[in-house]
């Protein structure tokens, strides 16, 4: 029987197993994949964790998970199948065991945001990614588009351009919503071109990417550019769905949270990008992770 145990081990998931460890509970850790870091492990550069101003994302995770082992943190790699969350007991099911815990924190991140255009599944992996860091040296000397105009897309394009012949940037608003110091560096970079109120209407090519059906919203008319490559950022979706039924989740899926991280279930918290909250980044994940280990804690002292 554990105090905690935490779904994930992103920035909400080992700063939870910090604190925990630090607070002396009886903490258990279960992450899916191989590594630790979450959604980070992908990005080039995080610029906005205070103090460490220009590290990469895959160091940021290296470090927090470091930081965990180092305490003596408990975490195994094991894909959670199922969790019953109701009662004084929680009980959670894996591919390799089950366990149980007096208290659960949800902290399993959230996935990439399909365009859901023609094309997209067909030619996924053959040009077509959701991974400017990832996959963007397939790409060197060609061009490619990258969609959306939140943070993420300025980043993946600002990547791509110092490899990339051209990137096309393509946004169906007429203005960005990504930071202002991100937005001025995609005017001032020379191999940008930023496409305005458009969306790409399908991706074509044989066994490749090779070009995509760009959809002018003001003009309703549509065009082709030829391209190696399409990066998709046009947002995220919560891995919520192992929980679907037994916590309240808004419309989009986000399951409903405070500042405490508790949910409306007792006993359970969400921490990170998983649930409801204004700013999805690093540090609030970091801080999440705090939160919910508090919270738990104090439960347990309730009880």
């Amino acid at each position: 029987m554990y105090d905690t145990i935490i779904i994930g081990s992103g920035p909400a998931g080992l700063s939870a197993a910090i604190y925990g460890e630090r607070a002396k509970l009886k903490v258990l850790t279960l992450e899916k994949q191989p590594m630790s870091g979450g959604q980070i492990l992908n990005t080039y550069e995080v610029d906005n964790y205070p103090g460490l101003p220009g590290l990469g994302g895959f160091d940021l995770g290296m470090k927090l998970r470091a930081h965990a082992d180092g305490l003596g943190a408990q975490i195994v790699t094991e894909t959670v199948i199922s969790a019953e969350l109701t009662g004084d007991t929680k009980k959670i099911v894996t591919d390799k065991n089950t366990y149980e815990a007096k208290t659960v924190i949800i902290a399993t991140g959230a996935g990439h945001r399909k365009l859901g255009v023609p094309g997209e599944e067909e030619l996924c992996g053959m040009g077509v990614s959701y991974c400017a860091t990832c996959d963007g040296a397939f790409f060197r000397g060609k061009d490619t588009v990258v969609v959306g105009g939140g943070d993420v897309a300025l980043e993946d394009a600002l990547f791509l351009a110092r490899g990339c012949s051209k990137v096309y940037l393509v946004h169906r608003r007429d203005a960005f919503r990504g930071a202002k110091a991100l937005q001025e560096k995609v005017f001032a970079t020379e191999n940008i071109q930023v496409i305005w109120d458009t969306e790409v209407s399908a991706i074509n090519g044989s066994g490749k990417v090779e070009k995509v059906s760009l959809y002018n919203k003001k003009t309703k008319e549509t065009t082709e550019l030829a391209v190696s490559g399409v990066f998709a950022a046009v947002g995220i979706v919560p891995h919520t769905e192992l929980f679907q039924g037994q916590l309240a989740m808004d419309e989009a899926g986000y399951i409903k949270a405070g500042e405490d991280c508790a949910t409306l279930t007792a006993g359970v918290f969400a921490a990170g990008d998983v649930r409801t909250k204004q700013l999805r980044q690093v540090v609030t994940a970091a801080a999440d992770g705090a939160n919910a280990i508090a919270s738990a804690e104090r439960y347990l002292y309730q009880q």
